[in-house]
């Protein structure tokens, strides 16, 4: 019997009349989101970065050619802009991220990572993967594929974040 196991167990005995199958499942995601979030944040201040500054490192990273506007970053990472552009500025202060006029629309610019910001999400992101890949080694390969599955399928409605 785990915490919420625990907790279940009071509400049934406080009101058994609630259906509080659910809370199970979704208390215990939110215990594994806090865990795994602060495993992850440990990896990514070895690196001096946070969650968001390693968001918009690594969302450069992974979309050739490295440069986007703060636009296409805001809508791959479902943030407003005043949060985007005091992501940008702070990867800007520290070297890692610089902008330069849009080649398309002079009117615009993109944030691009620099050689620096290159070199540190190289590390950072590997050393990223590690830390994921411990956080599920207790889980055997078709465990990890059908919890995979499982919150594919929750996902799969999910709403943009201009809906929510």
């Amino acid at each position: 019997m785990d915490a919420v196991d625990q907790i279940l167990a009071q509400w049934n005995a406080a009101r058994p009349d609630l259906n509080v199958r659910a809370m199970g499942p979704l208390g215990r995601f939110k215990r594994v989101a806090q865990i795994f979030n602060r495993e992850m944040s440990v990896t990514f201040e070895e690196y001096g970065l946070n969650a968001a500054g390693f968001d918009v490192l690594a969302t450069l990273r992974r979309t050739p050619p490295h440069a986007l506007s703060a636009g296409e970053l805001m809508s791959s990472m479902m943030i407003t802009s005043g949060t985007m552009t005091n992501r940008i500025d702070q990867l800007a202060k520290s070297g890692l991220v610089c902008r330069t006029a849009d080649p398309k629309d002079a009117r615009k610019a993109v944030v691009q990572l620099t050689e620096a910001g290159r070199s540190l999400i190289d590390q950072a992101v590997s050393e990223h993967v590690k830390t994921q890949a411990g956080l599920l080694a207790r889980l055997e390969e078709e465990e990890i594929s059908t919890l995979d599955q499982i919150l594919r399928k929750l996902l799969s409605e999910e709403k943009p974040a201009s809906e929510e």
